[in-house]
């Protein structure tokens, strides 16, 4: 029976080292890296009344999905979104960027309209006749994309309207007649209407480059935006910089490793291995936790999973000194063992539950890299409880059942009274 004991207690020790060693790496690479980990590009918006009206917060939430369909647009990975002080963006992108442009297909709106009439305006500039309106980019589906004319061979961008019986009403008025398209107030094209098109399909030409048609139907698929948005602060985060502040964090986190392991086994041997082994399966476990969902991982959530290695060293510490106390009451180690680690539960569920309420807390009314911390920590807590509390009461069980190592000494205690 005892070598049956000391061998679930091994299965379970060559199950967590074997999966860490084997796939913590890999779990590593599918974790999403903030900015300040991997480099990129940090954005702050203010959302502009418009005519000195009160923002809405319909408007806001509005602005706020407007944003996240262009940055989605950019094709960033694990985009970091957050409405802040009530009326402010703040957009975080990881990884190279051209800023610029970015900049621009988020924070401006390609304002197309066609029009049914132009006069010429001041310095002989053409600019559309009041009330000759016919359709707007507002119309238009999120599909447009950029190509060459098969005709001319120039840059055009192909879109579609969203109501194609409008486009077929207006077509029709105008079959024979020159429509106006304007971007940004200026005059881009000049086309007569050949034919009713029934299917809400245009083309639009005069874009100039194939990069501009590119940047034109990107804009376009992003939609408008309800607010104007003024860009009150932008940050760039280079590569270097974010790896530097990596290393050394991890660096750290590896120095308190090891004297976390080293001091946990000459304090209480056996159990200090044991409580060793439960913070290898932690630190794997929150890594498939990040992986998983993913969560994006910033510089204060990296040292927040640090800070979690110590809390759930902690909880191990607690319940050795519970069982401690069980061995110089004269309790076997078995019985003092499933005593103490009783009596230590209450302690470390009320502790942590604190902890949790904390980061909570700085989850709900914080904002940016606040939140990253917090998430973190919340998910730290709830792996070390099971790391801490259940695996290692399991393997400390399983280690004393053997009785291959009967003597308190093996468990840093000293017994007080008879008994095993």
């Amino acid at each position: 029976m005892k070598w049956s004991r000391f061998g679930s207690f091994l299965l379970i020790a060559v199950i967590i080292i074997g999966l860490a060693a084997g796939t913590t790496m890999k779990l590593w690479r599918q974790i999403p890296l903030g900015l300040d980990l991997k480099g990129g590009i940090s954005l702050l918006y203010k959302i502009e009344p418009v005519n000195n009206e009160p923002l809405t917060q319909a408007g806001i939430e509005a602005a706020l999905q407007a944003v996240e369909t262009r940055v989605n647009s950019l094709g960033v990975s694990s985009p970091q979104i957050n409405l802040e002080n009530g009326n402010e963006i703040s957009v975080q992108l990881a990884g190279a960027f051209n800023q610029a442009q970015a900049e621009q297909i988020i924070g401006e709106t390609a304002v197309l309209q066609i029009y049914g009439n132009i006069k010429m305006g001041k310095d002989n500039k053409p600019v559309p006749v009041p009330g000759t309106l016919l359709i707007t980019g507002r119309d238009m589906e999120s599909n447009a994309t950029a190509g060459l004319d098969s005709t001319t061979g120039q840059p055009v961008v192909d879109v579609t309207f969203k109501n194609k019986a409008l486009w077929a009403k207006i077509t029709k008025e105008y079959l024979g007649k020159t429509v106006y398209t304007f971007l940004n107030g200026n005059l881009i094209q000049s086309a007569t209407v050949q034919s009713v098109i029934e299917n809400g399909q245009t083309q639009i030409s005069g874009v100039g480059s194939m990069q501009q048609a590119q940047q034109l139907a990107k804009e376009l698929n992003a939609g408008s935006l309800p607010y104007p948005l003024k860009q009150i602060a932008s940050t760039n985060v280079g590569p270097q910089l974010g790896a530097a502040s990596l290393r050394a964090t991890l660096y750290a986190g590896l120095v308190a490793i090891v004297l976390i392991f080293l001091f946990m086994i000459a304090i209480y041997r056996l159990a200090g291995l044991i409580a060793d082994i439960a913070i290898i399966a932690y630190a794997y476990l929150t890594l498939l936790v990040f992986a998983g969902f993913p969560i994006t991982l910033t510089l204060p959530g990296l040292a927040a999973l640090i800070l979690g290695m110590g809390i759930a060293v902690d909880a191990n510490i607690i319940t050795y000194e519970r069982i401690k106390d069980e061995v110089r009451n004269g309790r076997s180690l078995q019985s003092a063992t499933i005593a103490g680690s009783k009596r230590a539960l209450r302690t470390i569920l009320d502790s942590n539950a604190t902890t949790f309420i904390a980061g909570l807390v700085m989850f709900w009314f914080g904002q940016g890299d606040v939140r990253g911390f917090a998430i973190a920590l919340m998910v730290s807590i709830i792996v070390s409880l099971l790391t801490a509390v259940f695996l290692s009461r399991t393997m400390l069980l399983q280690l004393t059942k053997s009785n291959l190592f009967r003597n308190p000494a093996w468990y840093g205690a000293r017994k007080g009274g008879a008994g095993k």
